[in-house]
Formats: C-alpha cells, structure tokens, sequence
C-alpha cells in the first residue's frame, strides 16, 4: 500500500490536541460531573495552572528548555535573567561573541550561596569562571519611597526619599508616566544609590523626575565571579527551564504542552476537580491512579536520547608530584 493510498483512507492529518474548554470537559466527566457553569471552567483552569506548578518540581520538562544570552559589562557581576525562569540547566562563558570564526564557548562552574560568600575578593576583575544562580520569585515590591533629585538617562548615582531597608546591593525599579526602568546599584551612601548600571532586564535608560516610584523587583538573577572586566567581550550563554505558560483565559486556546503529555494533563486535572465536585471522592482512587500512571509514562519518553558522556575535570594542570 503506498503513502497516498493509505493518506486517502485516514484522516491525513496529526494535529489532535484540546483547547482549554475541551480539557476541561473531560476532565469532569472523568470526575463524574458535566460542567455546567463559568464558575465550573474558571475553577478549573485555576486547578490547571496549580498542576502546571507542580510538574515544574517533578523533573525537568524538555519542551521549556530555552536558551537564552546575556552580554556582561566590566564591572557588573549581577545579571537579571527572565522572570518565568525555573532554574539554569547548563551555562558557559563565550568569548568574543561577535566575532564568527574565533569565539570560543568555556567553562563555567555553579557555586552556592555559601561558597560565594567565602570569596575574598568579590570585585576582582577578570574573564568569570563561576556563577551563583539566585532563584527568587520576581515579584515587585513597593518600597514607599520616591526619587528626591531628578534622574537623567545617564547618572550612574541616584537619590531617593529613603533608602530604609534596602539591600546593600541590588535591583530597583524607577516608574513614571508608564515609563519603567531595572537599575542595578553596587552601594548605598545614606539616601543615595552608588554605581549604578542603568538600563537592566531588557529595559532601557531614561530620566525620571522629582516624585518617581521606586520599587524593588526580586528578580531571578546569575552573579558570576570574577567581575568581568574590559579585557574582551563576554557573553553568558544559558540553557534555562521556564515555567510552563498559563492556562489561556478563554476556551479555544490549547494549552503550553506538547501532545505526548495531553493524556497526563486531562489526567490530572480530573483528579485535581474530583476533590471539589459532589461524589468527586468515590473515584480519587482510580483517577490518582491514572494520572500517575500517565506522568510516569509522558516524563519516562520525555528525556534526552543522548549517550550519557562523563569527563573528569582536572583542576590543576603541570607541577611535579
């Protein structure tokens, strides 16, 4: 039988998925309910959105791997990276980035917060050969304070009402007229913010007059040792995990998952509804038992089909014994 003959008795098509209200429709007929109201369909996408929670700490989910880049600039150790970032799967420094014969990708090791606070030297310049990945919430936080002196796009120094409470070093949000901008600041001298790197997270530099709001972002951030310096171009280049994208508000948007985990996601969210709908309980046994049978399955093939290669690294290189 050839390919056209057998395209022309099947559907010839493999684009099977479900949008939001789809999903959710099975989910509670498997719970033993119809989904009858707005209330029902917004009560389980919240559902959904907590399962998707949940699957960022089962494993490492190969659809949100992204890989993303970050020029340093002499100077600055503490870089923003994307708010919806899960956790760094693998990281190096490249050299030389623009240049597309001679750029060279090297090593870069992960540290803890403890190992980090050990350094000596923390503003030693050079090419980075560690970094400390800081996964913090990204949410904003209103500080109360505004800006006491009016900001241009270029002062590396910055005044504010009060700076009570403030880390020693770190990020701030300065808003106005719909306009926002990430500085980072080494140091605080009484109500003023020191050495400060303008434009941060994709933002860019602007003025900002008297009465500015100033927020504090908690931004996921990389701080990368040694500072970088001037020497040559760096470039941090990372494989990161993002959070799995939200349940679309409306019902004919499919959801942020590949097909081979549809089954696992109508799986679970019917066990999630089963634990709110009358009678729900009677089947949490077999629906818990479904949906760990699905994930078990869906995370098993969703992996990397790569011989596994280790190589110990030799920390020194030469000297007698």
């Amino acid at each position: 039988m050839t390919i056209s003959t057998l395209n022309s008795m099947t559907s010839g098509t493999a684009s099977f998925n479900l949008n939001l209200t789809e999903a959710c429709e099975e989910a509670y007929e498997r719970a033993g309910y119809e989904m009858r109201s707005g209330y029902d369909l917004r009560t389980a996408r919240r559902s959904l959105n907590l399962l998707f929670a949940d699957w960022a700490n089962r494993g490492i989910n190969m659809w949100t791997i992204e890989q993303g880049t970050i020029t340093l600039q002499q100077g600055l150790n503490t870089y923003a990276l994307p708010n919806d970032t899960v956790d760094l799967l693998d990281h190096v420094i490249r050299t030389n980035p623009n240049n597309t014969s001679t750029q060279a990708d090297l090593t870069i090791t992960r540290i803890s917060v403890s190992t980090y606070a050990t350094i000596p030297n923390k503003l030693n310049q050079a090419r980075p050969i560690q970094v400390w990945v800081q996964r913090l919430d990204g949410q904003i936080y209103p500080t109360g304070f505004t800006v006491a002196s009016a900001v241009g796009a270029t002062d590396t120094t910055i005044t504010l009402t009060s700076t009570a409470n403030l880390a020693s070093a770190g990020f701030v949000n300065l808003v106005s007229n719909g306009v926002t901008e990430t500085i980072y600041y080494n140091d605080i001298s009484g109500n003023t913010l020191g050495n400060c790197f303008r434009g941060q997270n994709g933002t860019t530099a602007a003025s900002f007059p008297v009465g500015s709001v100033v927020n504090v972002p908690n931004l996921p951030a990389i701080t990368v040792w040694p500072t970088p310096d001037g020497v040559q171009t760096y470039q941090f280049v990372y494989w990161r995990m993002r959070r799995t994208q939200d349940a679309s508000q409306y019902g004919n948007n499919v959801m942020d998952v590949p097909f081979r985990f549809v089954p696992a996601m109508v799986a679970g969210l019917a066990y999630y509804v089963a634990l709110k709908v009358p009678d729900g309980m009677n089947r949490l046994p077999v629906l818990k038992q479904q949906y760990d049978e699905f994930w078990e399955l869906a995370a098993y093939e969703d992996h990397e089909k790569a011989a596994l290669r280790l190589v110990p690294r030799q920390m020194f290189i030469g000297g007698g014994i």
